[in-house]
């Protein structure tokens, strides 16, 4: 029997408003899901898993990703939520719940405009108001401080104190640049220990290095490490290394160019299991890669290899090898956890705040603060535990997105929760056009969806300071003062991605969906 390609399916077509609603009703039905969840007083969601147990969570993505509609075309609406939530965990690590109750209300709002505009202008429109709110949230915004963490923290983890206190304690121990991961705990108790270790921006070379599929993530305990500025043309420059890593049971992390014969040999003995092996380019570029792989093998006690200098790969040997306590790759950075640091580090750190003092070039001293920043920052690991599996898991969902969010307030600030910050802009802002008018009435939805799920009905609170509603005690306050806020980074990732994910949706006007097996009238 011949196998069909994708573009041979049959396929269902749906044309004009009636697949446009279909589209919508899919959207919506997602999004009824995922926007009780929002808020402090947002409630737990229960899906069934592929195996049908049951998954107990309040983390907004996770109940998105769990909705597969019956309908083709519902489906297709659902999905392109998705996007949207998908994409704003992708660049804030949170609001994902957010992105998805704006994108219904932008929906909503677009439904109504367009008997009376054009689809055309109402996105010229809405692109216009969307630079007036950003602008207005980072005019809004301030930089956190003192017990601003904590608030960040503990509202990212829906309102858990507890564990909000944990995540901030982690980012206090470990600075400003250091880094935060997540790890299983081997008791009930959450606790919070600090390494020393480093970060740097090079990533995945290739998926199939991949080892945490769900986190996307290349992870490698007690790796051995071998650094290398010049190309590794082939398989035989490091014969000896390998033999030796397979030979003592360790993994490996290659920070060095290598050839794509070199790269495929290694997959193909990781994929066979012969070998735990990541390779990841040297981070930089021109004498600031220099600087930046010398800084990596004093943390891990490595060696680099450079031609240039004089270097001969030929005779690269185990002694050049330096070793990490862990390691971890995504798409973009990488993360080395040390054991033991050199005593010569402390002597490095002070060498590069000489030449950062004496460094004229802007962009030069900008490398040099950020080499600064890695190599003084820490890793801080929350080991998560829980009482069944079923609450570790919604635990570390918890965990995962307050993480995210407090480095994102960390980055660019925080501005007033509870969706305050987002009415406060319609509020404020005037519209000039029906795609302006559009968007800044969308915006309020975060706002009276958290009301809701409290059970509380809306009342006008005083604009100075931009109050909000405690949904806790029910009372008008300041909720800065108060410590209810949001991340600036998650709420404008959030508003950008929904923008995008919505308009697109009501720009549509025909929908081709796959037969399904048991489709039976075929129009």
């Amino acid at each position: 029997m011949e196998y069909n390609l994708p573009s041979e399916l049959v396929k269902n077509l749906d044309f004009g408003q009636p697949a446009k609603e279909k589209v919508i009703a899919g959207a919506k039905k997602l999004a009824k899901a995922v926007k009780s969840t929002l808020g402090a007083s947002g409630k737990c969601v229960i899906y069934e898993d592929g195996r049908g147990k049951p998954v107990i969570t309040k983390d907004g993505v996770t109940v998105a990703e769990s909705v597969v509609l019956y309908d083709p075309v519902e489906n297709m609406g659902a999905t392109l939520v998705k996007e949207s939530a998908r994409n704003t965990v992708k660049e804030a690590g949170d609001g994902t719940t957010t992105a998805t109750v704006l994108t219904e209300a932008i929906i909503d709002q677009l439904n109504e405009a367009m008997i009376d505009n054009t689809i055309r202008d109402l996105k010229e429109g809405i692109s216009s108001g969307l630079k007036k709110i950003i602008e207005f949230l980072e005019k809004t915004s301030i930089d956190v401080e003192g017990d601003m963490l904590k608030s960040v923290s503990s509202i990212s983890c829906n309102n858990d104190e507890e564990l909000g206190n944990i995540i901030a304690e982690a980012y206090e121990k470990v600075g400003k640049n250091g880094v935060v991961l997540m790890e299983t705990s081997d008791t009930e108790d959450t606790i919070v220990d600090v390494v020393d270790g480093v970060q740097f921006d090079s990533g995945l070379t290739s998926p199939h290095f991949i080892t945490n599929v769900d986190k996307h993530v290349a992870e490698l305990d007690n790796p051995m490490v071998l650094t290398v500025i010049s190309e590794i043309p082939n398989i035989r420059k490091i014969q000896n290394v390998l033999e030796h890593v397979i030979k003592k049971g360790r993994s490996l992390l290659i920070i060095a160019p290598v050839d794509q014969q070199v790269k495929s040999a290694l997959l193909m003995n990781k994929v066979k299991g012969n070998i735990k092996v990541s390779i990841i380019d040297p981070p930089g570029f021109g004498p600031t890669r220099t600087g930046a792989m010398e800084d990596i093998a004093i943390m891990t006690g490595s060696t680099v290899i450079n031609e240039e200098l004089g270097d001969d790969l030929d005779l690269i040997s185990v002694e050049h090898l330096g070793e990490a306590d862990f390691c971890v790759t995504d798409d973009k950075t990488t993360v080395l956890t040390i054991d033991n640091v050199p005593d010569d580090l402390t002597e490095r750190i002070d060498g590069l705040v000489k030449s950062i003092a004496n460094e004229k070039n802007g962009f030069i001293k900008t490398q040099l603060e950020k080499r600064l920043a890695t190599l003084s920052g820490g890793v801080g690991i929350i080991r998560v535990g829980a009482g069944s599996k079923v609450e570790l898991k919604e635990k570390k969902d918890r965990v995962e997105d307050a993480i995210y969010a407090t480095k994102a307030a960390l980055k660019e600030g925080i501005v007033p929760g509870g969706g305050a910050a987002l009415y406060w802009a319609s509020q404020k802002i005037k519209p000039t056009n029906a795609g302006e008018k559009v968007l800044l009435e969308a915006i309020k939805s975060p706002f009276y969806t958290i009301l809701n799920n409290a059970g509380i009905d809306y009342r006008d609170c005083d604009s100075k300071g931009m109050c909000g509603i405690d949904v806790v005690s029910g009372e008008c306050v300041n909720m800065i003062d108060a410590g209810i806020v949001d991340p600036v980074l998650v709420t404008k990732s959030a508003l950008k991605n929904a923008v995008s994910v919505a308009t697109t949706i009501m720009s549509a006007d025909c929908v081709i969906s796959n037969i399904r097996a048991d489709e039976k009238n075929i129009s």
